[in-house]
């Protein structure tokens, strides 16, 4: 039987009868309270055979070597590749969603592939990746498979990385930290009006989780997409700023990317690039160090800068590395600043 029949089969509705009470899934704040055969929100979570469990457990749908960059990590191991997957599913209903045809789609209508934790290191390492990252969709919706193949990486030498949009309970969280090596998180807005509107979810869960990013002490780095009259305005922008100096620290580095139409959101257009250095020098001031502007080829808002002396010590064009000046020490050769991150 193939991945995507087994699937299938595993999510018919079982047979009219005497059925288990109801279970509430406690992985993220929305809490579905599933009847047997039932799925949640996120599509792939299913009350099946007396526990909620995802049933995309080891069947990725998308399988990609990305440049670490890409994630993005601008302050983790530079120009290094990392092993990318992710299975269907999302507990969020962005109408703005990037990956739409893979977070908002039913496990069953796409191709997977069988490929268990251990499976998952053995081609990171005949691939030459030094790094594996759970992303795409929503890494926290299939959290087992994440956590398993975060702990089997890291047996192996490997790091396990985390792009995620945040919206988790705290103590699946806690224990996901416990193993993974960095963690992007992609703050939607920072307005809990916007997240309930265009998300179908909340703000504060995401603060909290990464809060405890920050407490668990693995690498962080912090995204938003831009979108054109919905969270591109000062006003609407600069508290996150400042949150994140107060909460996560000012070398906390901060991602603002362009956005693209996109899923349902089509009428509006791509992100300005004025709008986008307008909401840097506004992060700027708020007292970050590190921010930068994706999704705009060739911007240099994109090159890491020291702080301190403004040398240019890692130039990027896209996702490509042309100069990498930090060496294990993390040093500005030039004043000796110590930049924050972790470095090849």
């Amino acid at each position: 039987m193939s991945a995507l029949s087994s699937i299938s089969s595993e999510l018919r509705l079982l047979s009219p009868g005497r059925r288990r009470p109801v279970l509430r899934c406690d992985l993220c704040p929305k809490g579905c309270v599933l009847h047997e055969g039932q799925r949640g929100e996120c599509r792939i979570r299913v009350y099946l055979d007396g526990a909620i469990r995802a049933v995309t457990y080891g069947l990725p749908s998308a399988i990609h070597l990305d440049p670490v960059e890409k994630k993005p990590f601008y302050h983790f191991h530079p120009a290094r590749q990392a092993f990318s997957v992710a299975t269907a599913g999302c507990n969020l209903h962005c109408a703005n969603c990037q990956n739409w045809t893979l977070s908002q789609a039913n496990p069953e209508s796409l191709d997977n592939t069988p490929l268990s934790p251990d499976e998952l290191v053995t081609a990171a390492q005949r691939m030459g990746a030094p790094m594996i990252a759970f992303t795409y969709s929503e890494p926290l919706v299939f959290y087992e498979y994440t956590l398993d193949g975060s702990r089997a990486a890291r047996q192996a030498g490997i790091d396990p990385l985390l792009v995620s949009a945040g919206y988790a309970n705290p103590g699946p969280v806690r224990e996901l930290f416990k193993v993974i090596s960095a963690a992007t998180i992609d703050v939607k807005a920072f307005d809990d009006g916007f997240y309930r509107k265009v998300c179908k979810a909340s703000l504060k869960p995401v603060l909290n989780t990464l809060v405890l990013a920050k407490e668990a002490g693995i690498w962080l780095e912090v995204s938003t997409l831009v979108i054109p009259t919905l969270n591109d305005s000062p006003a609407m922008f600069t508290p996150l700023a400042k949150w994140i100096v107060s909460n996560l620290g000012k070398d906390t580095p901060l991602h603002l990317l362009r956005y693209y139409p996109q899923y349902r959101l089509q009428n509006l257009p791509p992100t300005p690039a004025s709008t986008l250095r307008n909401l840097a020098d506004e992060a700027h001031a708020a007292g970050l160090h590190y921010v930068y502007i994706g999704n705009v080829e060739g911007d240099p808002a994109s090159d890491t800068r020291c702080p301190h002396c403004g040398t240019v010590l890692v130039r990027r064009v896209g996702y490509v590395v042309l100069r990498d000046l930090l060496g294990r020490d993390g040093k500005c050769p030039n004043c000796g600043t110590v930049i924050a991150g972790v470095w090849s």
